[in-house]
């Protein structure tokens, strides 16, 4: 049985406070670093009884065991935990801590087996009539205005989260995002039916009078809302009109905020909005070379995403 050789000087929580400080300089977001850092501790915790630094493929198999079958975890967190221990034994490899990374020919061998298997796992796709049912289904000021700005910007949710009110210029109807490693484009664009939410929960939120600058606030804290409760507050809705369903173990049963982004997309491109123009409104990386002479004009932009962005009766 292979097992890694180890030139340990340090203990394993040194190496984890330093693994998180090598992410911060290549440049990761504060929540990947934190979810990475997450997923390390509980590898180490359950194999408290062995070094984790001293891998074996007994080790990944037993792991991989635990998450598959016990926790019964889905295929793409799993595919995450290993895509974290990857990077993490990548990071020991290149400080010379270990002479390989084990992490890789396992994932090939056993993960993407899996994801093959796993033909039915596609992401819920749902028609417009179904968006305006569920955000005309939405009687809190707040949590309307959360599905509204997810569907009309096709934003993620940690970009949702991080808006800030001055964010938003009611000129043009735009918000500026926050600048992340994942997105090239920041400028999004909202249409009148947005707006007229999004005013709505100003007024409320005003009245809330919470001290941080963020779009949308806790109602019991007060301070930015949390992931978790940006997830809960659109899965509620979903869930008492059939959209969503969580006991099911496929992906296509579930309406998540991300959801959202896939509605964005999918529905602007049947609008037929160029596809050019919808990857600049995802802020997807342009990858090919004759794409830095490919300038696109933001009016312009703006004018094709009012003509193609679905309405929903709002």
């Amino acid at each position: 049985m292979e097992t890694i050789t180890v030139k340990l000087t340090q203990n394993i929580d040194t190496l984890i406070e330093k693994f998180c400080k090598d992410c911060k300089l290549r440049g990761m977001t504060k929540e990947s670093i934190t979810r990475y850092k997450s997923t390390i501790i509980m590898f180490a915790k359950y194999f408290k009884k062995t070094s984790i630094i001293t891998l074996n493929i007994k080790m990944l198999e037993e792991f991989l065991g635990y998450l598959k079958f016990k926790k019964e975890v889905k295929h793409k967190t799993i595919e995450n935990n290993f895509t974290t221990l990857s990077a993490f034994y990548d990071y020991l490899v290149f400080h010379g801590f270990t002479n390989r990374n084990l992490v890789l020919p396992f994932r090939k061998r056993y993960l993407k087996m899996y994801k093959n298997n796993n033909n039915d796992s596609r992401r819920k796709l749902i028609t417009v009539e179904e968006m305006s049912q569920l955000v005309n289904s939405i009687l809190d000021p707040r949590d309307k205005a959360i599905a509204l700005v997810l569907a009309k910007t096709g934003v993620r949710r940690g970009e949702m989260l991080k808006m800030d009110i001055q964010d938003i210029n009611w000129n043009n109807y735009s918000i500026l995002l926050k600048p992340t490693p994942k997105r090239s484009n920041r400028t999004v664009y909202f249409d009148d039916e947005c707006a007229i939410v999004l005013r709505r929960w100003l007024n409320v939120r005003t009245k809330l009078s919470p001290t941080t600058n963020a779009l949308f606030v806790s109602y019991q804290t007060l301070n930015r809302f949390s992931r978790n409760g940006a997830y809960q507050a659109v899965v509620k809705y979903a869930q008492r009109l059939g959209l969503h369903n969580s006991d099911s173990p496929r992906l296509e049963d579930h309406f998540g905020p991300h959801c959202f982004r896939h509605w964005f997309t999918t529905h602007l491109l049947r609008n037929d909005m160029p596809r050019e123009h919808v990857k600049e409104l995802r802020g997807d990386r342009r990858r090919e070379a004759i794409d830095i002479y490919h300038h696109i004009d933001q009016e312009d932009l703006r004018r094709k995403y009012l003509a193609c962005i679905p309405k929903l009766g709002i």
